[in-house]
């Protein structure tokens, strides 16, 4: 990956239950291409990964959601794990955040169970995409053109399904945050 993050900053939205895996290297990825990422949670302190089942680390939140300003960031991640976007996409405040960055045309990459929030925020209708195989009819009955692929680009949104798409999920997620304010024809 040669596309250079410098300068951009990135939300990465969670609370406890996220796929710690979905979250931790696509945010390593994002900082060694030289983005500036946050953690942005309605918890205010700490949030707690999960490894399928199982109970992973704890990671600081750096901004709690009731204090974030959409406008502060380039571009945004929504990793997946089914307790975490179940959660989130109950919280107004967390799907106004999501919307903000549609409104504005900045891009966001979402993986496996985070496009619960997506069609909270009513932003998938038109849009082809994947996700974890379960959300399929939950996104066609949003208006979605659901697809199996191990990436998805549509214009200023890159999805994925599982955590085997990773590499091929943070290649896109870079070069597509790598152009913040430009909109990309689907691929």
């Amino acid at each position: 990956m040669t596309e250079d993050l410098t300068n951009k900053k990135v939300a990465i939205l969670v609370t406890d239950g996220f796929e710690q895996v979905e979250m931790a290297q696509p945010k390593q990825a994002l900082e060694s291409a030289g983005a500036q990422t946050h953690i942005i949670s309605p918890k205010s302190d700490r949030v707690q990964g999960w490894n399928h089942y199982d109970k992973g680390d704890f990671f600081p939140v750096d901004v709690p959601l009731d204090r974030v300003n959409p406008a502060d960031y380039d571009a945004l991640l929504l990793p997946g794990g089914v307790a975490n976007p179940d959660q989130l996409r109950t919280k107004a405040k967390a799907i106004e955040f999501i919307k903000s960055f549609f409104d504005t045309d900045k891009p966001v990459a979402v993986i496996c169970h985070g496009p619960w929030t997506l069609i909270e925020a009513d932003v998938v209708r038109g849009r082809q995409i994947t996700s974890w195989p379960s959300l399929k009819t939950d996104l066609q009955n949003a208006g979605a053109q659901w697809v199996d692929r191990e990436v998805v680009v549509d214009s200023n949104l890159v999805s994925s399904r599982k955590p085997d798409d990773i590499p091929a999920f943070n290649r896109e997620m870079i070069e597509l945050f790598s152009h913040a304010g430009q909109v990309r024809q689907m691929a």
